[in-house]
């Protein structure tokens, strides 16, 4: 500071004063700010603060989902039956309620009875699948107790496929009609009814077969003239199965490769007529 002239040296003692008097009293304002007394080095020793990087800002904390596996359908609305059997969630089979027996006597179900098939052979059976719009909806079929762990094993597998299954309602709902069941393209299993343009009952009224997408896999019946009759009408554009469009069951097929592991036989196989929609199973 020897060369500094007088009136910088003045200059610079009045910096340091004020520089002094600022430390002065912000020590005093610090130790009345904060409890006990402490100086704010004290205070940041004992509430360090937290420093992120840029890509280390905490992440929201979510909870696992705790839930447990419903004891009723989707729809919330199935009481629970304590003889149900859960394969996966929304997908059971149980023995047929009285509710349920009560819906489909006289209409799936003889209203006289049937001495081939009982209500106890029977299962009800529940189901998720995706339709035509790509939708989650859910499904309910009347099946043979014999093949009822077969078909929710099935149905899960298509599920977790993503295959389309336009609609899977209980026959009833159609009273019964399989004609107007498969115009609407509705997969259907049990309904007491015989084989079309016969007098021998079908695999279906023992519950014992199931038809997928009729519509698109029609039935096929074969004329002596060489003519075919396709049922149901409309369809028959889908008879030719030489052709390739959406739903249609064949050979490399999930669904045909899904039910025949399972055991069933296929109707598109037949000779006598096709039945491109059908499969059934005989059980051991």
């Amino acid at each position: 500071m020897q060369n500094l002239t007088a009136d910088q040296k003045k200059k610079i003692g009045k910096a340091l004063l004020l520089l002094a008097a600022v430390i002065i009293v912000f020590s005093c304002l610090s130790r009345t700010l904060f409890s006990g007394g402490e100086t704010l080095s004290e205070y940041y020793e004992k509430n360090p603060p937290t420093l992120f990087a840029q890509n280390d800002v905490p992440k929201q904390t979510v909870s696992p989902n705790t839930e447990t596996i419903p004891e009723t359908s989707a729809s919330g609305e199935e009481p629970l039956n304590p003889d149900r059997v859960i394969y996966q969630t929304d997908f059971y089979y149980e023995p047929l309620s009285e509710d349920r027996k009560n819906f489909i006597t006289g209409i799936s179900y003889p209203a006289e009875g049937a001495p081939e098939i009982s209500y106890e052979d029977l299962s009800y059976l529940h189901v998720l699948h995706y339709d035509f719009s790509g939708e989650v909806t859910e499904g309910e079929l009347i099946c043979n107790n014999a093949i009822s762990q077969d078909l929710v094993e099935i149905f899960y597998e298509l599920y977790i496929a993503e295959y389309q299954i336009e609609k899977i309602t209980l026959i009833d709902y159609y009273d019964g009609d399989d004609t107007a069941s498969m115009e609407d393209n509705n997969t259907s299993c049990f309904n007491y009814r015989t084989v079309d343009g016969t007098d021998r009952l079908s695999k279906h009224a023992l519950g014992l077969a199931i038809d997928i997408n009729p519509f698109y896999n029609p039935y096929v019946r074969y004329t002596k003239e060489g003519g075919q009759i396709v049922s149901p009408a409309g369809s028959e554009s889908y008879a030719d199965r030489s052709l390739s469009f959406p739903y249609k069951i064949d050979m490399q097929d999930l669904c045909y490769r899904l039910f025949t592991e399972h055991g069933f036989i296929w109707g598109g196989n037949w000779n006598s007529s096709k039945d491109y929609q059908h499969f059934q199973k005989t059980p051991d």
